[in-house]
């Protein structure tokens, strides 16, 4: 834990939750999420979108870019590792860790955040079905 009280000390007061974050507002327990796992760091539940059987999404409790959680070492770390044995789990058969960065990668939240997506043959791209 004393990773998240390093991003903590990192960053500025204002930083660390926002009211405007639908990702922050979820850690506070203000929005319903169907919770994976939860530990003083991380938060795991599933996607609301359901563009493939299994869409997890792994964030850390503290607010942070996408570019913060990349270079926060320990924290990316242990976010990684939770995201292949909950891809281990709930996909066996295959499943893709990934994160967006900016417009052009749809990156819609800017919390930052790893998504586990599976439980079907994903080809060589997911496809978005709302752009068909």
């Amino acid at each position: 834990m004393a990773e998240a009280s390093e991003a903590s000390e990192r960053l500025p007061a204002s930083r660390m939750t926002s009211q405007y974050c639908t990702f922050c507002q979820l850690v506070a327990g203000n929005l319903p999420i169907r919770k994976v796992y939860e530990d003083g760091e991380i938060l795991v539940f599933h996607n609301q979108l359901n563009w493939v059987p299994v869409m997890l999404l792994i964030i850390p409790k503290v607010h942070m870019t996408q570019e913060e959680v990349w270079q926060s070492g320990d924290l990316l770390g242990r976010m990684g590792q939770k995201a292949v044995e909950l891809g281990d789990e709930h996909c066996p058969r295959g499943y893709r860790v990934l994160a967006n960065f900016g417009a052009d990668a749809v990156q819609s939240q800017h919390h930052g955040h790893l998504h586990v997506i599976g439980g079907v043959h994903l080809g060589l791209y997911v496809r978005n079905p709302l752009e068909h």
